[in-house]
């Protein structure tokens, strides 16, 4: 059976790639052809003798003697296009650093945008920038942005990780406005600590500039970038000249101190509502040599880190959150290739954190008259390292190691006062390997390991994963894949009972044509049921077949009334892995575009669901014999986005499932509404509020009973009896509320105030039961009523003050405030209002916090004390 099926899906496949050349064949006839041989465009540097002093101002004539480089090509919004105002830039360099000064021209002094923002944001507001690739291998580089205003951000450029703003780097700039109002100027200091480059003794580096007019809403770069070609970093110029260029000894440290106070009115005998903590560490860089860097944070400190938007989870996976944790989000690209590392995983709930309120029945953890006295929802990260690199062959190596301590939970008896502590999670090791070689043609290939060893006798966890990506000559048509295998072996915590799922492989595999104005690709993968990379990764479904076939039409030059027209559509199907067996085909379609007097944006996407099988919400195993069916469905979305540049703006997100009528069992027409508004308002240059409604309802909608049944209920004592092994199933409404206001004010370049309200709302209200057996069957319960309605609230508050006082060094005092509620039965209510008031009048834990780091370069201390 499994041979036949193979067969038809290659065949499927074939005749995808068939068809899609033809198509291919037919948009070329009438399309005039894209070239895709890049454009090198080359600027030599002017080596000096002394530093320059960064005002902005361009006036040494170490600047006027240097080769420039002009005539800009506009990339946004009309591809190919020369520039009208002139930039002109210059590039110098010495021993320690790396010097770019740019002249932006303007018609006056009020065509120049300068909204202030935080460091790593643009806003309304002018930049140019300054892009590198030291290996010149046309994938990885570095991007240092200057805005009109003096704010910096930086970004990291990779095939994992695309365009990174979370890295940071150590430089400096400085911006001045022209003579008589024409324009303005920035000069840059880019010490080699900031990046990595090979020793040798003449260089010859990959190199772009971009500037930004926001009056326009025009970005224009030194060497054309032609959107119809795959990539950004391999459509770069050269910078040529680089002379004696010696990697420097690239040794920094940044120790903190910081101190809490923390409040919540437990009001209880014995606790304190109050409590102080101070904290001291560093983060520490390491330059090992010309390539290789170590990192290292030692006794870290994350408690500033924005809060989780966190949300009622009805469904059978977990849910993903952003990471916010500096360490774990800069220079990350390596490790984040082939998907395997999920950073929440270092110092998250511990493994055994729902274990512990189990009751004395069978097994459980507490004896009788034992009650929960503490259990912490975190482990404590000790310390972590990594080291990256790459080397002048293009190889890139990546190791990362982070160590985090054992948790425990706190019992008491309730009678004796006596305590006990349970493991919950013992110390554990993580370690992440990779291997990245770069190939010509924007190819790679990588092999990537990653490893959990916990302490005792509880499980350890490997994933080996192998990925590649070949490119033909001409940039045109792409093969790119993975393989990976899963090892999982040892007891369960506090158990002695092996682990199920002790080894599993995954594989995919994507063929298609990445360049041109018509793209497509055809892909396949697997992941068999016992595939797990959990442990330090994060998959929310295994046990899978799937293949998929897209095709995108997009229009880069305006025509008509619009700037561009982006296409794309799409078939998806998918099996059960184990046993073999159908879950679902799909059909979705998209298109958006930007008008060009408005700079109003606005799109649609469609889904077509016909019926399929979800095996995962009845939470059943092994997968297979329990499964949903989910009528055949319509998803309408459609998004109007304004333009920014005006004072108010707004986004506006809508969309609607209607579903098919189940007529396996008596019930109503399921239906599912959402809608997003967001309008943003910039009072002045330096304050703006962006506000953020966010609401869905599900109705009719079936699902898993998340509470389950409460045996010490009658009426659960019976129906549990009657349905095992079948499952509880409900039709509910679901309605979803999310409030967000944030407001920022920046005093000026450095200084900055930011503020952010959330309030959620979550309501289930469940309107009749059912039972599922297998294979799909559903019964109606009207004599099962017990009330299972929940509702969740949840309300942050983070406010912060942020002074960067010193390249790399900064003070910040932060306001956190977190309450929260959790509601069951005939608690429960639908209602907002009655929801909010609950949430405001529920206990809610306050943190103060100011923390202090201060960046200290062993080069730049050296030379003061010389």
């Amino acid at each position: 059976m499994f041979s036949a099926l193979a067969l038809r899906r290659v065949f499927w496949l074939l005749l995808s790639c068939l068809l899609l050349g033809t198509a291919e064949r037919l948009a070329a006839q009438s399309l005039p052809a894209s070239s895709s041989a890049p454009v090198r465009r080359q600027v030599a540097a002017q080596r000096i003798a002394a530093p320059i002093k960064l005002d902005g101002l361009l006036d040494e004539a170490a600047w006027q003697a240097a080769p420039v480089a002009g005539r800009f090509t506009e990339y946004r919004p009309h591809p190919g296009h020369a520039e009208r105002l002139p930039t002109e830039v210059r590039v110098l360099y010495d021993d320690a650093a790396m010097y770019v000064g740019a002249r932006m021209i303007e018609a006056s002094p009020d065509s120049i945008r300068r909204e202030l923002t935080q460091r790593d944001n643009v806003g309304n507001t002018d930049f140019f920038a300054i892009f590198l690739d030291p290996y010149r291998d046309h994938l990885n580089g570095y991007g240092f942005f200057v805005m009109s205003t003096g704010v910096q951000m930086d970004t990291r450029y990779s095939p994992a990780n695309g365009e990174d703003g979370a890295w940071n780097a150590v430089w400096d700039s400085r911006v001045a406005p022209l003579p008589g109002g024409k324009g303005w100027s920035v000069e840059i200091r880019i010490p080699y600590s900031a990046i990595r480059f090979a020793q040798a003794p003449v260089q010859t580096w990959g190199l772009q500039f971009m500037r930004q007019r926001k009056r326009d809403n025009q970005q224009f770069t030194w060497n054309p970038i032609n959107p119809a070609v795959d990539g950004f970093v391999n459509q770069w110029g050269e910078l040529t000249n680089l002379e004696n260029l010696h990697p420097p000894l690239r040794l920094s440290l940044t120790p903190y101190v910081s101190a809490y106070v923390n409040h919540y009115p437990y009001n209880e005998l014995g606790k304190q509502n109050a409590t102080t903590s101070f904290n001291g560490g560093a983060d520490l860089k390491w330059g090992i040599n010309e390539s290789f860097t170590l990192d290292a944070t030692l006794v870290p400190d994350f408690g500033q880190t924005i809060s989780d938007n966190q949300v009622l989870n009805l469904s059978p996976f977990e849910v993903q959150y952003p990471e916010n944790r500096p360490f774990f989000t800069e220079g990350t690209e390596l490790f984040n290739k082939g998907g395997l590392f999920y950073s929440r995983r270092i110092g998250a709930q511990p493994m055994g954190f729902a274990d512990v309120p189990v009751l004395q029945a069978q097994g459980g953890l507490l004896a009788k008259g034992e009650f929960v006295y503490q259990n912490p929802g975190v482990t404590r990260l000790l310390n972590a390292t990594k080291v990256s690199g790459r080397t002048s062959k293009g190889l890139g190596i990546g190791v990362f190691n982070a160590v985090s301590a054992a948790s425990y939970a706190t019992v008491q008896d309730s009678l004796s006062g006596r305590q006990r502590q349970i493991l919950t999670q013992p110390l554990t090791n993580y370690n992440i390997v990779v291997l990245d070689q770069s190939l010509p043609h924007n190819s790679y290939v990588s092999l990537i390991n990653t490893n959990v060893t916990r302490g005792g006798q509880t499980y350890n966890a490997n994933v080996t994963a192998g990925l590649f990506r070949l490119v033909d000559k001409k940039n045109q048509h792409a093969f790119s894949g993975q393989l990976n295998y899963s090892q999982r072996h040892g007891l369960a915590l506090n158990s002695e009972a092996p682990i199920d799922d002790q080894s599993g492989y995954k594989y995919y595999l994507n063929y298609g044509k990445i360049s041109g104005n018509f793209t497509w690709y055809v892909d396949h993968g697997i992941e068999s049921d016992t595939y797990n990379p959990n442990d330090l990764g994060i998959l929310f479904g295994n046990n899978n077949v799937s293949q998929s076939v897209n095709a995108s039409y997009n229009k880069y030059q305006p025509f008509w009334k619009v700037n561009n027209l982006y296409t794309s559509a799409g078939i998806y199907h998918s099996f059960l892995f184990k046993p073999l067996l159908y879950q679902n085909t799909g059909f979705y379609g998209s298109a958006n575009t930007t008008f060009t007097k408005s700079f109003l944006t606005t799109g649609f996407n469609v889904n077509v669901d016909p019926l399929r099988r979800d095996f995962y919400e009845p939470r059943t195993a092994p997968l297979g014999g329990y499964y949903v069916w989910v009528p055949s469905s319509v998803n309408l979305g459609a998004f109007v986005s304004s333009d920014y540049r005006k004072k108010l703006a707004y986004d506006i997100n809508a969309g609607i499932r209607p579903y098919a009528l189940d007529n396996r069992v008596e019930r109503p027409r399921r239906l599912a509404y959402g809608l997003t508004l967001s309008p943003r308002y910039r009072v002045s240059d330096k304050l703006n509020f962006r506000y953020t409604f966010d609401y869905a309802l599900k109705v009719n909608q079936i699902g898993y009973v998340n509470d389950g049944f409460d045996l010490t209920q009658p009426i659960d004592q019976f129906y549990s009896a009657l349905l095992t092994p079948d499952v509880l199933l409900g039709r509910r409404r679901v309605v979803t509320y999310t409030n967000t206001l944030a407001a920022n004010y920046t005093f000026t370049n450095r200084i900055s105030l930011t503020f952010r309200t959330r309030h959620y709302i979550s309501s289930v209200h469940y309107l009749s039961f059912a039972r599922l057996s297998p294979n799909g069957g559903e019964e109606n319960l009207p004599g099962y009523f017990r009330n299972h309605d929940t509702s969740f609230n949840a309300f942050n508050i983070d406010a912060a003050f942020v002074w960067w006082f010193a390249p790399g060094s900064q003070v910040s005092l932060v306001w956190k405030n977190a309450g929260g509620t959790s509601i069951l039965g005939s608690e429960a209510t639908p209602l907002y209002f009655d929801n909010l008031a609950s949430t405001i009048n529920t206990a809610h834990n306050n943190n103060v916090s100011v923390k202090i780091l201060y960046y200290l370069d062993y080069l730049t201390v050296r030379s003061r004390r010389g």
